[in-house]
Formats: structure tokens, C-alpha cells, sequence
């Protein structure tokens, strides 16, 4: 059975590993949740994103009442994430690559003039949102990439920065020194299981983590900020924002923006840049959006295959709940290896009506899936989950 990383984290130092089931015995559903009204419409205007754009929507929500582009206010929304060196998903302080380097990813879509733009793997630029919306605004493609998105953000006004913060940097170097391991088979491979590294005890963990504890304090990372490195270096995070906006005129726009998976490859690029993934805005239908498991979320073309869904009729909550089974579906319902995957869509349909859904209720360390609203009136609201119960993180912990 894998460990949890809460129960892992919360008792190794005890010595002892506190075990969860693989798939909660509620996750035994073939059908969603349904603990929130099937139809949910928002007074006009209205912003949504995801939960880490909560303390950035009143000004954004101003600024599209008082006559501002909805484009313009969904970037208002991501750029305070990306400015925020405390969060670690997304721009300045994001968690680099196994080299040390920050590498941001985002795309955005302008619903009035059907227009597009996108940039992956951007070294050095913190602000990647407004960087896909120049390469929408000024050029005649719509995707840039590395080096040469790095070289034109430069010629067109941005500056570069270093983007790793001494938090995250350090982390990366407990990381580094203890645990650098994005190589094998993933998730989707016959050949998963070779991910859960053999038998190891409890007594082996406790002194592991010791040990991590040891070096954690060798490179100079704070005692109450110890135990959440080791938690990153162990179970790499993922983090992006993505924002939908639609104002009065039935305008909308929409945007992601993400610093990828922590730890990751260099180059590797996810869900967040890809057109139809991370974001997809039709001004005829709705606007999508998704955080999680980039690479599934891929698979599917999550945001396109929500907002088609939509244009054929579904609500915003079963366009985004039939997405989800298209995930499921991938994996033939197999819950043993989707306890491991977790998808969260926000959904924006161009009369108001919204609803955020996810895989699973939750992550494992007990923080529920959430979706922030501004309508007149700024809160968070809870996702619509497919399975009861938490997801766990990637790549397993060995069995015990």
C-alpha cells in the first residue's frame, strides 16, 4: 500500500509510517459527486480561477467592471502569483528544473479577436502571461519557446531576472543531494510499478528523513521550513493558475500560467502553454482552463474538449465532468494508478454559468479542490469531484 504524504510526513520522525488505503473505499463510484447544484450562473461580470488567484480577483473584478478588457483582467489576476516569491508554482520562486533552472510556461486567448499566444520553457522572464499575450499582440505566430522567447521578451521590454529564490534554491539542493530522480517509467507506462523502489521499513524511512533533516540544516534551510523541503524533495509538487474572464458585453478571455513540475527535465513543457489544454477560450461558447497533471491533461485536450462539449449543449458542469472520464478512460479505470493522477477544470460559459470539477475531492494532505469566483462577490467554492476521497502523489513511495 503507498504511504500518504501527510501520514508520511507527519509521522516519520516518530518511527513509525502510519499506511492508507491504495483507493479510499468511497472511490469505489463510477459516477461524480454530485454535492453542487448542477447549474451555477454568476451575475455579469464575472472572473473565476483557481484558488491561489482568491487574493488577487477584487481589483482585477474592478477593473473589468469599470470597462477594462477581459483579457486584461484575467492577466491581472495570474500576474500577482507570478510577482509572489512565496508561491512556488508559478513565476519568481517557482521550483526550478533538476539543474537549478526556473523554467516558466502559459498561454493566453483573447475571445473578442479569436486571437492567441504561447511560450514554453522561458528561462529568466518572470511575467510569462504577459509574455504569451505580447507574442499574441506582436508577432504572426502564436508559440515561442527557450532560448528564442527568452531573446525576443528581451527585445520587446521585458527584463531579465533570476528567478530562484534562496527558498526554493535550497530546496533544490536538498533535493540535489538526496533525492534527483525524474528518470523511469511514468504513470502511464506498463512498467509503473518499477517507480516503487522495493522494500524499505519504517525504521529505514525514519532515518532517511534524518538524515534529509541532517542536510537540510547543512544547507542552511530554517527548522520550521525543514519538514515541507523534505516533503517537496520526496513528492516533486506541480502548481499553475488559470483565470477566465467575461464581461458584460459577453466578451471573455482566458489565461494560464504555470512554473511546470518541480524538479522536472529540462525542456519538459506541460499542459499550461499547450492551446486546447492548459486554456482554450471560443467567444462563441466559453472559456476553460486546468491545473494538475499536465501531461494527462494533454492527452485529452482537457480546455478544448470542455468548451466543444459546451457548444454541443452539455453544461459547464458535465462538459467538465465528461472530460475527466476521458482521463479515467485512458486508464481503463484503473483506480491503482489514478489514485495517482489529479485534474481540476474551471469552466466559464459565455451566459455566466461556471463550475469548477475535479478528479478527486482533494490532495492528501487534506486540502480540499477549489475553484475562486468574483461576480460582485469575491469567494472560493468547492470543485465537483469525479471520486471521493484524496489523491496521492508522484512517483509512489515503496511498499511497506
Amino acid at each position: 500500500m503507498p504511504i500518504s504524504r501527510r501520514d508520511f510526513l507527519g509521522t516519520a520522525l516518530a518511527g513509525s509510517v502510519v499506511l492508507r488505503n491504495a483507493i479510499p473505499a468511497s472511490a469505489e463510484q463510477e459516477s461524480p459527486t454530485r454535492n453542487e447544484p448542477q447549474r451555477r450562473a454568476a451575475r455579469l461580470p464575472v472572473i473565476i480561477s483557481a484558488a491561489n488567484g482568491y487574493n488577487y480577483l477584487d481589483q482585477a473584478y474592478r477593473s473589468l467592471a469599470d470597462g477594462a478588457d477581459t483579457l486584461e483582467a484575467a492577466l491581472e489576476v495570474v500576474q500577482g502569483p507570478e510577482n509572489d516569491p512565496n508561491d512556488e508554482s508559478v513565476g519568481l520562486g517557482g521550483h526550478p528544473n533538476e539543474e537549478g533552472v526556473v523554467e516558466l510556461d502559459a498561454c493566453c486567448m483573447h475571445g473578442p479577436t479569436r486571437t492567441a499566444g504561447s511560450v514554453g520553457g522561458v528561462r529568466n522572464i518572470k511575467n510569462v502571461s504577459l509574455l504569451s499575450n505580447t507574442v499574441r499582440l506582436h508577432t504572426g505566430h502564436v508559440m515561442l519557446v527557450g532560448e528564442g522567447a527568452e531573446r525576443f521578451a528581451v527585445a520587446q521590454g521585458f527584463p531579465r531576472e533570476n528567478l530562484l529564490t534562496d527558498k526554493s534554491r535550497k530546496e533544490w539542493l536538498l533535493w540535489k543531494q538526496t533525492h534527483s530522480d525524474w528518470w523511469g517509467p511514468g504513470i502511464d507506462s506498463p512498467e509503473w510499478r518499477q517507480r516503487f523502489r522495493g522494500q524499505v521499513q519504517a525504521d529505514d524511512w525514519q532515518f532517511r528523513i534524518e538524515r534529509m533533516q541532517q542536510i537540510a540544516a547543512e544547507i542552511g534551510i530554517p527548522p520550521q521550513l525543514r519538514m515541507e523541503a523534505i516533503g517537496y524533495v520526496i513528492f516533486p509538487p506541480t502548481g499553475t493558475i488559470h483565470c477566465s474572464a467575461l464581461n458584460q458585453k459577453g466578451e471573455m478571455s482566458g489565461c494560464t500560467t504555470t512554473s511546470g513540475l518541480a524538479w522536472k527535465i529540462p525542456g519538459r513543457v506541460g499542459d499550461s502553454p499547450i492551446i486546447g489544454a492548459g486554456c482554450y477560450t471560443d467567444q462563441d461558447v466559453g472559456s476553460a482552463g486546468a491545473t494538475g497533471n499536465g501531461e494527462e491533461n494533454i492527452k485529452v485536450a482537457g480546455a478544448h474538449t470542455i468548451v466543444e462539449n459546451m457548444r454541443h449543449g452539455m453544461s459547464p458542469l458535465d462538459a467538465g465532468i465528461d472530460a475527466l472520464k476521458r482521463i479515467v478512460r485512458n486508464y481503463n479505470a484503473d483506480r491503482e494508478r489514478l489514485q495517482y493522477v489529479d485534474m481540476v477544470y474551471y469552466i466559464l460559459r459565455k451566459d455566466g454559468s461556471y463550475a469548477g470539477v475535479s478528479l478527486w475531492e482533494g490532495y492528501d494532505e487534506g486540502k480540499p479542490h477549489q475553484i475562486a469566483v468574483h461576480d460582485g462577490t469575491r469567494r472560493l467554492e468547492k470543485t465537483v469531484n469525479f471520486f471521493s476521497g484524496a489523491s496521492h502523489d508522484w512517483p509512489p513511495l515503496p511498499k511497506t
